[in-house]
C-alpha cells in the first residue's frame, strides 16, 4: 500500500501567523506571534492528508524578509527537496514579500518534488481567517501529482499561482492575489490543474551555485514618476550601488531628463534594467543609451532578483531570464 505523502512544513511567520487583541481587528495584528506547531494545531485535518513535519526557519513579518533571508531559505529546502524520505515542501511566509520570495526560489532551486508556498490576508484569530484553509489546501496541492515538476506554486485563496506570473494587487482585501500574464494554474481545493508550466525557466541558476553565494549584491528598484529627479540615480550611483531597476512609464519609456544620468551610471559599470511600473504587459526591446536590459515580461520586483542573481554569479546569461518581447 503507498504511504501518505510526507510534508516538510516550512514556517517563516507573516500574517498567517498573527495575533490581534480582537477577533475583528485585521490590521492592527502581530505578524509572526505562532510557531510551526501552532499553525498545525489549528487545522488537525492535515494529519488525515500527509505526514508533517514542521520546522520554523524564522518568524517574521515579511516586510523584514530580506535577501539573507532568501539564502537561508533556499539552502533548506533545497536539502529538503533533496531528500528522498520528504515528498514535498510547504512554506507559510507573509503575504508583502510572498511574490520576491517566491520568485527567487523559483530560480535558484532544483528538482521536481513540489515547492508549494502560502499565506493569508487575515490573523489568525480574526473572524473567518483564511490561514487554516489556506494551509489545508497548499498541503493538498503538495499532494497533487498534477502540480509535481519543477519551478514553485503559491496556493492561496482558493487558487494555485506559479512564482513566474504572481502579484500581490490588494492592500487589505481577502482576494488580494493575481497572475498578470495568464491566470491561476489551477484550483486548489480540490487539486484541479487548468494550464500548462510556468511563464518562466525555473532553477536558472546552475546546480551547485547557489552554495557559493553568501551575500546578494546591492540593487534597487527606482519608480519613476512624471518629473521624478534623475539625481536619485546619480545618489544611488555614488553610494556604490550595483545595478538598478528602473520601473519606468508605459513600455519602459526613459524621460529624457535622465539620459545623462543613465550614461553616468553605465560609465561607473553599474548594471541597469528597463522596467514598466504599469502591472499588464511586456517592456519591449529598443535602442538605448547604455547597456540598458529591457525586463520583457518580468516586473520590476523580478527583475531586481534576476539581476542580483547575474551580479552575484557573473553570469549575464541569467538576464536572458528577462527576456524581452519583440518590438
Amino acid at each position: 500500500m503507498r504511504h501518505r505523502p510526507r510534508i516538510a512544513l516550512i514556517a517563516t511567520g507573516g500574517t498567517i501567523a498573527g495575533t490581534a487583541a480582537a477577533a475583528t481587528d485585521i490590521t492592527g495584528y502581530t505578524a509572526g506571534s505562532l510557531d510551526a506547531t501552532q499553525l498545525l494545531a489549528a487545522v488537525p485535518q492535515l494529519g488525515e492528508q500527509a505526514d508533517i513535519r514542521a520546522e520554523q526557519a524564522f518568524n517574521l513579518d515579511s516586510k523584514d524578509i530580506a535577501p539573507g533571508h532568501w539564502l537561508r531559505l533556499a539552502h533548506r529546502v533545497q536539502t529538503l527537496r533533496d531528500d528522498p524520505t520528504i515528498d514535498g515542501i510547504v512554506i507559510t511566509h507573509g503575504t508583502d514579500t510572498l511574490e520576491e520570495t517566491a520568485w527567487f526560489l523559483h530560480l535558484v532551486l532544483h528538482g521536481d518534488k513540489p515547492v508549494v508556498m502560502t499565506a493569508a490576508m487575515r490573523p489568525a484569530t480574526a473572524l473567518s481567517a483564511d490561514g487554516p484553509m489556506n494551509l489545508w489546501e497548499a498541503v493538498q496541492v503538495a499532494c497533487c501529482p498534477a502540480f509535481h515538476g519543477p519551478g514553485v506554486l503559491i496556493a492561496v485563496g482558493g487558487e494555485v499561482f506559479d512564482a513566474a506570473d504572481f502579484a500581490k494587487c490588494h492592500t487589505i482585501r481577502p482576494a488580494a492575489f493575481c497572475a498578470p500574464l495568464g491566470g491561476p494554474l489551477g484550483l486548489a481545493s480540490p487539486p484541479v490543474r487548468l494550464r500548462g508550466g510556468p511563464m518562466a525557466p525555473a532553477a536558472v541558476l546552475a546546480r551547485g551555485a547557489l552554495e557559493h553565494i553568501d551575500t546578494l549584491p546591492w540593487v534597487e528598484v527606482l519608480h519613476i514618476g512624471a518629473g521624478a529627479d534623475p539625481r536619485l540615480l546619480d545618489l544611488l550611483r555614488e553610494a556604490g550601488v550595483a545595478g538598478v531597476v528602473l520601473a519606468l512609464p508605459g513600455n519602459g519609456s526613459l524621460p529624457d531628463a535622465w539620459l545623462p544620468a543613465v550614461a553616468r551610471a553605465a560609465d561607473a559599470a553599474v548594471r541597469l534594467v528597463r522596467a514598466s511600473r504599469v502591472l499588464h504587459g511586456p517592456v519591449t526591446a529598443r535602442a538605448q543609451p547604455g547597456p540598458l536590459t529591457a525586463a520583457g515580461f518580468r516586473s520590476a520586483l523580478q527583475a531586481r532578483i534576476v539581476l542580483m542573481l547575474a551580479l552575484a554569479t557573473g553570469d549575464d546569461g541569467l538576464l536572458a531570464t528577462c527576456a524581452p518581447a519583440p518590438g
